[in-house]
């Protein structure tokens, strides 16, 4: 296998394979840094003192890690994912497989995961989706982790399945691709919320309204958008929505922490701009909205306001939109629904 990007969620996985016994190749663009992980057998900016196994190796070549990969993972930023695909595209060979594990939507475009893939292969590959509550320290660490693969190719998705299943990792099969991805980047959005509302001392009826009324809100949106509900209900909607909305390891809980305490208002729109690497949430709401703009619902959806209303912590959720939709997208103008239905 080979796990295309190196940061911290691709470097889990690549850990995770290489422990389960796959010999793995584990690629990033830098030289530098990549030729550095390899004599330290360690990805010390991302996951320091966590030892490489044996059969993972570390890759800037990335020649060599489409040539050598039976399968291949891509855990690179969503916004990359496209200039990934146009990347390799002329590198895979026919039947190839392929495992996306970004989760969000593609910046200017709200396209799903497996659109942006689609669209730049050149040939027909079996593609799977993995998403679930996985934060990478836990899975690198070996702690016990479960995930959803996803894909129209049934056989593929149990191929991925039992690949990754084991070692105290769980991975489960579904065919509902895009319920898993929708799940996957609106969660985001949601921790966002519940990061203000804790940081506003809000209190746990709060959250646990916010959560509940988030995966709502989640299961709406994604039926709409031709995914099944009770894919809302497993890991890859409930479970990962509670995961990043209730521990700090977040970085979008984290983010509506720090509004919920003023410091990103004082700072103001450059000061955001500092933050945007950890602002996945911020854009994939609006990334959301342009999604939505495909329903007759179009001018009155936006999903973080929807949940907020009613929960007290609006007027901050308004400063998140307002500040960070100017960093990522320009979705801007949609009249806010104030139901909870």
């Amino acid at each position: 296998m080979t796990v295309l990007g190196a940061g911290s969620f691709g470097s889990a996985l690549a850990i995770h394979l290489a422990r389960r016994g796959h010999s793995t190749l584990l690629w990033g663009r830098n030289a530098a840094a990549m030729a550095a992980m390899e004599a330290a057998r360690e990805n010390a900016v991302y996951l320091p003192d966590t030892p490489f196994p044996v059969k993972l190796t570390a890759t800037s070549d990335l020649v060599r890690a489409i040539a050598e990969a039976e399968d291949i993972v891509l855990a690179t930023p969503s916004a990359a994912l496209g200039a990934t695909i146009a990347a390799i595209a002329p590198l895979l060979r026919p039947g190839q497989g392929l495992v996306c594990a970004c989760k969000g939507l593609e910046p200017g475009t709200a396209r799903l995961a497996h659109e942006v893939i689609a669209e730049g292969l050149q040939q027909t590959h079996p593609v799977a989706i993995l998403s679930g509550p996985t934060f990478a320290k836990e899975l690198a660490m070996g702690l016990p982790t479960a995930v959803t693969i996803a894909s129209s190719d049934e056989i593929f998705a149990e191929k991925i399945a039992r690949i990754f299943h084991g070692d105290g990792f769980r991975a489960y099969p579904s065919d509902d691709v895009i319920g898993v991805e929708i799940g996957g980047a609106a969660k985001n959005v949601m921790a966002i919320g519940v990061g203000i509302a804790d940081g506003l001392g809000l209190g746990a009826n709060t959250r646990a309204g916010f959560i509940t009324r988030s995966l709502n809100e989640l299961m709406r949106l994604g039926v709409a958008a031709g995914a099944k509900p009770e894919t809302f209900m497993g890991l890859a909607g409930l479970g990962d929505l509670v995961l990043t909305c209730t521990d700090n390891q977040s970085r979008n809980r984290r983010f509506g922490l720090l509004l919920a305490g003023c410091i990103a208002i004082s700072l103001g729109i450059a000061g955001l701009r500092l933050l945007q690497p950890y602002l996945e949430g911020a854009g994939i709401n609006a990334a959301l909205r342009a999604l939505a703009g495909t329903s007759d619902d179009a001018a009155r959806y936006d999903p973080l306001l929807r949940v907020a209303v009613g929960l007290v912590v609006v007027a901050a959720v308004q400063i998140v939109l307002r500040y960070t939709s100017t960093l990522m997208l320009s979705h801007l103008g949609l009249r806010v629904v104030t139901d909870l239905r």
